[in-house]
């Protein structure tokens, strides 16, 4: 059943974000909320209330509550691959046999880390990609900048620069391996691991002995030769995994109780997507914002500015998360998906995308939701001005998109010139929401990430797609196969001629 047909009904008649202030007097109360150390605000948002009305009325429809306790009850949500999705066990939220096969787990990892930290390891090097490398990568970025344990420098990509760079800045004798595959047959993973290990044994390294692989098949990784493996469940997806033994990075370059408070935040995050009603369900109303702009309001693009440089690599992460989650053409049943799946998430960091992209944000023919997040309270140590400054601009651009500048006040600027009036005007009503930290620590990023989870689980529950499979990204690894196994023939002609032009 189609449970968006009425919302993309709703979407015909524009909507002027302006007057719905004036309109709606409870329109701040209800469309922002504080919840784990987070404060959302999406009143800014093309969404006026009625609507918002139909878009809860649309979640019980497509039986919402049902989902969520399937998920958090690790029952079957993937029904493709006929699996539960176990992530919220890895942080204490699950079956009882899920969670404490977690709880297990863990405790492997914090010896593993306290290890590394204690054994005079510099350097980490942790090997994966995708969800095994961005997960990793945002939180040693997020919290290890001025942290005390080894270096970690995660490396994905299977260009040989990125390894080459990592390696050069590691001294051989004081560098351990993280390999981190799944499956462990991941090619660029296992392409990058045995390059290593090779570099690390000219140097009389026996890195193969001293590894740590983490994956849900240690027998392969056994087999691989690894010295140390830390197993992950089989239900746990790759861009789900940072719970896990995937998360080590964090363990061992901030400490062990980091990674533990990391999954209490998100924790608390689950008991208030578990326990709250829909109206004051931060993760749920940041969802029904999502479906609503692009299902009632043609827009497919979300941007994503972090106003913190310890976010960084947010919209990133959010971009797997989000987009290899809820990317689907076809419903869970396997029929034809009516109306828009994701948007198309993007981003950057303020204020540089400031002086980039906001220009087209602004003024631009391409219009969407744009998210700015901040964290009130800094933590560099160096003048005030620096955060005010920074934050100041966050708020600055969120009321600017939505004020705009009329032509006429634009004449005065322009000293009467009509046609730089014109392009010194803005239309202003240019949707946008707020996302407040009170401070950035491994427990509130914990909320975060699992706050961004739970919405995309609600999106994907009122689109009717499964969002723990990922079938799309199999068939360009099958024909790179083909291609480097010299089995390319048949392809199309442009393939054909690059590849002789490569020399593959």
């Amino acid at each position: 059943m189609d449970h968006l047909a009425a919302i993309r009904a709703a979407g015909t008649t524009p909507v002027d974000i302006r007057a719905l202030f004036a309109a709606e007097p409870d329109r701040l109360v209800r469309l922002s909320g504080e919840a784990c150390g987070l404060h959302l605000d999406l009143s800014r948002l093309a969404l006026p209330l009625p609507v918002l009305d139909q878009l809860l009325a649309a979640a019980d429809a497509a039986d919402l509550a049902g989902w969520r306790t399937k998920l958090l009850a690790g029952a079957i949500v993937n029904p493709s691959e006929h699996r539960a999705a176990t992530h919220t066990a890895e942080r204490g939220t699950g079956s009882a046999a899920d969670v404490a096969t977690a709880e297990a787990a863990a405790g492997d990892v914090r010896a593993i880390a306290e290890e590394l930290r204690a054994d005079g390891t510099t350097d980490v090097i942790h090997i994966g990609i995708g969800g095994s490398a961005l997960g990793p990568a945002l939180l040693v970025d997020a919290l290890g900048r001025r942290a005390d344990g080894p270096r970690v420098h995660v490396v994905s990509n299977i260009d040989g620069e990125a390894l080459a760079a990592a390696l050069a800045a590691c001294q051989p004798a004081t560098t351990r391996l993280v390999v981190v595959s799944k499956t462990f047959t991941t090619a660029e993973t296992l392409t990058n691991a045995e390059t290593a290990v090779a570099w690390l044994a000219e140097r009389g390294i026996d890195a193969r002995a001293r590894a740590i692989a983490i994956t849900a098949r240690p027998d392969r990784a056994q087999a691989w030769g690894a010295g140390h493996v830390l197993p992950f469940a089989e239900s746990v997806g790759g861009r789900y995994s940072l719970w896990s033994a995937v998360g080590l990075p964090l363990a061992v370059r901030c400490g062990p109780d980091a990674f533990d408070a990391l999954k209490a935040g998100a924790a608390l995050m689950d008991a208030h997507f578990a326990g709250t009603p829909w109206p004051q369900n931060l993760p749920v109303l940041a969802a029904l914002a999502d479906v609503w702009a692009a299902h009632g309001q043609g827009q497919q693009t979300r941007g994503v500015f972090c106003y913190d440089e310890r976010l960084r690599l947010l919209p990133s992460y959010l971009q797997q998360l989000e987009m290899e989650s809820n990317g689907k053409g076809v419903t869970r049943d396997g029929g034809a998906l009516a109306g828009p799946s994701a948007p198309v998430t993007w981003g950057g960091t303020g204020t540089d995308a400031q002086h980039a992209v906001f220009q087209l944000i602004h003024q631009g023919t391409c219009i969407g939701p744009v998210e700015l997040i901040g964290v009130i309270a800094a933590d560099h140590g160096l003048p005030a001005t620096h955060h005010r400054q920074l934050l100041a601009n966050m708020l600055a651009q969120g009321a600017a998109l939505l004020k705009g500048r009329s032509v006429e006040e634009a004449l005065a600027l322009a000293g009467g010139d009509p046609a730089l009036a014109n392009a010194k005007s803005f239309t202003g009503n240019r949707p946008s929401s707020t996302l407040l930290l009170r401070q950035l620590d491994a427990r509130t990023l914990g909320a975060l990430i699992a706050f961004y989870e739970h919405r995309t689980f609600t999106a994907a529950v009122l689109l009717g797609i499964n969002p723990f499979d990922q079938w799309g990204v199999e068939l360009g690894k099958e024909l790179a196969g083909s291609l480097i196994d010299g089995a390319g023939a048949g392809m199309d002609a442009s393939t054909a001629q690059l590849s002789a032009l490569i020399g593959l």
